[in-house]
């Protein structure tokens, strides 16, 4: 690793985009949309806006799952989202107005409804359904506080180490060990809960598995950032069990592949509207090539 060179803060500060490495051009520190584009509205009453990072992934599976249990007025369109300049057009500002994936657009009553913020989403869905989300007491607790522990853990896994070790146009060994320790903190702290619970909230699959599983989960297989070896995930045993129980679940898998633009092309679904899109338009289906080879985005 090589040391940056020595930076004196200015009194003030100023946006310098040069400066910030291979996404400047798609991030700025303003609010509001850049351009008119309205979005599209399929024919289901959930309508994801989205991409399949580990926020995105989240929803998908909560969808897929609700489905699975029979919910049948979980069935959704699914439209990509990619984080290119999209997310600041006009349509996806009005849903989410701090223009990041995923959003939805509950359009299952005469008023829709939009939510944001991935667990905001999955509240939303568990409690219009009544699934997933126990109703009281402390298994209630216990999922939402792991719920909650994600959306606040998340960003030093993302926005901290996978930003500092994948993505930073420069490697900071003092920011890299600095996220390291705290990613594996967390991990030990996964890792201790799950030794005498099958389940985060308990013995119940619950939306805090949905929403640390995306992450933490992705970690402890090796999909995020190629940082497995360098975190020694397999040291986490009962993190590794539970991962890997939910890498089974049929809707878990399913969740996966939507709005996905990397990978095998066998595993990405670009759009899903249908069921059947699942066997029929995945890309290795439909000869679409683009997107094939896109890296995993760094923007959640």
């Amino acid at each position: 690793m090589t040391e940056p060179s020595a930076y004196t803060p200015p009194k003030v500060w100023s946006w310098n985009k040069e400066n910030g490495g291979q996404f400047a051009s798609i991030n700025r520190p303003i609010a509001g949309p850049t351009h008119d584009k309205e979005l599209p509205i399929g024919r289901h009453p959930m309508q994801l806006y989205s991409l399949a990072t580990p926020n995105g992934v989240k929803v998908t599976v909560m969808l897929e799952e609700l489905l699975a249990l029979g919910h049948r007025g979980a069935e959704y369109d699914a439209w990509l989202i990619k984080i290119d300049g999209n997310q600041f057009g006009s349509g996806f500002v009005a849903v989410n107005p701090n223009s990041k994936i995923p959003a939805l657009m509950d359009r299952s009553g005469p008023t829709p409804i939009r939510v944001f913020e991935s667990g905001s989403i999955l509240v939303h869905l568990a409690e219009k359904f009544g699934a997933l989300l126990p109703t009281s007491g402390q298994a209630r607790a216990e999922c939402l506080s792991w719920l909650f522990w994600q959306m606040g853990s998340a960003p030093y896994l993302g926005g901290g180490f996978g930003h500092f070790y994948a993505y930073a146009p420069t490697k900071i060994e003092y920011a890299i060990d600095r996220f390291a320790m705290e990613v594996k903190r967390q991990l030990d702290v996964l890792n201790r809960r799950l030794a005498d619970n099958e389940y985060l909230a308990g013995d119940r699959y619950t939306i805090a598995d949905i929403a640390v599983w995306p992450w933490y989960g992705g970690l402890a297989q090796g999909l995020l950032y190629g940082a497995g070896e360098f975190l020694n995930v397999q040291e986490y045993t009962n993190v590794q069990r539970w991962t890997n129980a939910i890498a089974k679940r049929p809707a878990a898998q399913r969740g996966r592949m939507v709005n996905r633009t990397w990978g095998e092309p066998s595993s990405q679904l670009h759009e899903r509207h249908d069921a059947g899109d699942f066997e029929t338009r995945t890309q290795d289906k439909i000869g679409d090539k683009i997107g094939e080879k896109i890296a995993e985005p760094a923007k959640v």
